[in-house]
C-alpha cells in the first residue's frame, strides 16, 4: 500500500520531478534567463504585419540587465535581422543568447517547457564548508496548438529542444489509457499560461481548460486525476480550480489572463465592474472561490483587484486584453498597457506590489491582437549553481 504524505496524497511515484525533490518555483524567484521567439508569423497579427517585433524588442531592453535574454529564431537570416533590431532598439548583442530552431509562433509560455528546481549540499573546499547547489530541470508537457489549432508541431519540437539544451534532466509527462484492453501512454497535454504557482506548493487553474470546457486538454484525466499529475511533475499539494477564463481568450480560459499570485498567500485578481460586461459573471465567481481559499501552508488568500481596461475589438472580434498578463523579471515587471486611463491605475497596483523592481508599461493594442500579451510572449528559466 502507497504511503501516505501529510497531505493526504499517496506518496509521489518514482523516477518523477515530486519524487526526486523538484519543485515549480514562483515567476518571481531568480531567474538565469528570460525565453522569447522572435515572431514570425503574420496571420497572427492581421493588418499589422510584423510591427510587433518592437513589442519584443522592448521587451529585451528592460530585461537584458537583469538576466539573460534567450532568443528562438527559425534560421541565420532571421537572427540577423532579429539581432539588428535589438541593437537599433538599445539591447547590448552580449546580453542575448541565441537558440536556432523552427517555430510556428513567439508564444513561449505555452510551448517551451515548464522548469522546475531543487537544492542539494555537497561538500567544499575545507571539511567544514558546505555549498548549496541549485539544479534545473524540465518538465515537457505536450503541446498541440491549444487543442484547436493544427499548426503545432514545431513550436513542440523547440520546446523539447529547448528542455533538452538547457536542463540537468527532462520529464516528459504522460498517463495511461485504457484502449481495447490494452494499456498505452498518453502524453500530458499543458500550456504554461494554463497555470501560476505560489512556488510552496499551491496551484491555481481554470476547470475550463484543462478539464471541462470546449476544448479541454485532460479531461479524461477528471479532476483528482490532474491534480495527481501536478502533484507529481510540479511538486504541488493544493489546487485551486476557478471556473472559467476570459472574454476573447482562445485558449479557453488560461489563468494568466486574470489571477495571479504575487507573493506567497497573495493573489491579484482582475475584477470588471460592469455588470452587463462579459468578464463580470467569470471575475466575481473566481473572487467569491479565492476569498475563502486557503493555500498549501493554511494560509487565508489575500486577493487584491486589479481593474480590466475598456473591451478592446478588433474586426468585431473581443480580445483578451488584460493588466494581468504582466512578466515579473529579476529587476522589472513588464505590464501591458492599452492606452486607457486604467493603465496608470494598473501599474501602480503593481507597483506598490513589487517595490524592488522597476515596473514598466509596454503598449500593447498591436500585440493583443494575436490573442496574447507579455505573460504569454516570455517564459523564465530559473537560476542554477550554488547559492549564497
Amino acid at each position: 500500500m502507497a504511503r501516505k504524505q501529510k497531505t493526504g496524497r499517496p506518496a509521489p511515484s518514482a523516477g518523477t520531478p515530486h519524487a526526486l525533490g523538484f519543485r515549480m518555483p514562483a515567476e518571481w524567484e531568480t531567474h538565469a534567463a528570460t525565453w522569447l521567439a522572435w515572431p514570425h508569423n503574420r496571420t497572427d497579427w492581421p493588418g499589422k504585419g510584423l510591427l510587433v517585433q518592437w513589442v519584443f524588442v522592448e521587451m529585451a531592453k528592460h530585461l537584458q540587465w537583469g538576466e539573460r535574454v534567450r532568443l528562438i529564431v527559425r534560421d541565420s537570416a532571421e537572427q540577423k535581422r532579429a539581432l539588428k533590431a535589438l541593437l537599433d532598439g538599445g539591447v547590448e548583442p552580449t546580453r542575448v543568447d541565441v537558440f536556432v530552431h523552427e517555430t510556428n509562433r513567439s508564444w513561449t509560455r505555452d510551448s517551451l517547457p515548464t522548469f522546475v528546481v531543487r537544492t542539494h549540499r555537497r561538500q567544499g573546499e575545507s571539511p567544514r564548508q558546505h555549498v548549496v547547489e541549485r539544479e534545473v530541470a524540465a518538465v515537457k508537457w505536450h503541446f498541440n496548438g491549444w487543442a484547436r489549432y493544427p499548426d503545432w508541431e514545431l513550436d513542440d519540437k523547440t520546446g523539447e529542444a529547448v528542455a533538452r539544451r538547457h536542463a540537468s534532466q527532462v520529464f516528459l509527462p504522460a498517463t495511461g489509457m485504457e484502449k481495447k484492453k490494452k494499456k498505452k501512454q498518453r502524453r500530458v497535454v499543458l500550456e504554461g499560461g494554463a497555470i501560476d504557482v505560489d512556488g510552496q506548493g499551491t496551484l491555481l487553474a481554470t476547470e475550463q481548460c484543462l478539464l471541462s470546457g470546449p476544448f479541454p486538454r485532460n479531461a479524461e484525466l477528471g479532476k483528482d486525476g490532474m491534480e495527481r499529475v501536478l502533484y507529481e511533475q510540479l511538486g504541488v499539494s493544493k489546487v485551486l480550480w476557478l471556473a472559467d477564463g476570459i472574454a476573447g481568450d482562445d485558449t479557453s480560459g488560461h489563468i494568466d489572463d486574470f489571477a495571479r499570485f504575487v507573493a506567497p498567500g497573495v493573489v491579484l485578481l482582475a475584477q470588471e465592474t460592469n455588470p452587463r460586461d462579459d468578464n463580470h459573471r467569470p471575475l466575481e465567481s473566481a473572487r467569491e472561490r479565492l476569498q475563502g481559499a486557503r493555500d498549501a501552508k493554511g494560509r487565508k488568500l489575500e486577493v487584491i483587484p486589479m481593474p480590466m481596461p475598456s473591451p478592446v475589438y478588433f474586426a468585431g472580434q473581443r480580445l483578451p486584453a488584460s493588466y494581468a498578463n504582466f512578466y515579473v523579471g529579476n529587476r522589472v515587471v513588464l505590464v501591458p498597457t492599452f492606452n486607457d486611463p486604467k493603465d496608470r491605475h494598473a501599474l501602480g497596483v503593481l507597483a506598490e506590489l513589487f517595490p524592488r523592481r522597476t515596473v514598466v508599461g509596454i503598449h500593447c493594442l498591436d500585440l493583443v491582437l494575436g490573442l496574447g500579451t507579455l505573460h504569454c510572449s516570455t517564459q523564465q528559466e530559473p537560476l542554477a549553481g550554488p547559492r549564497r
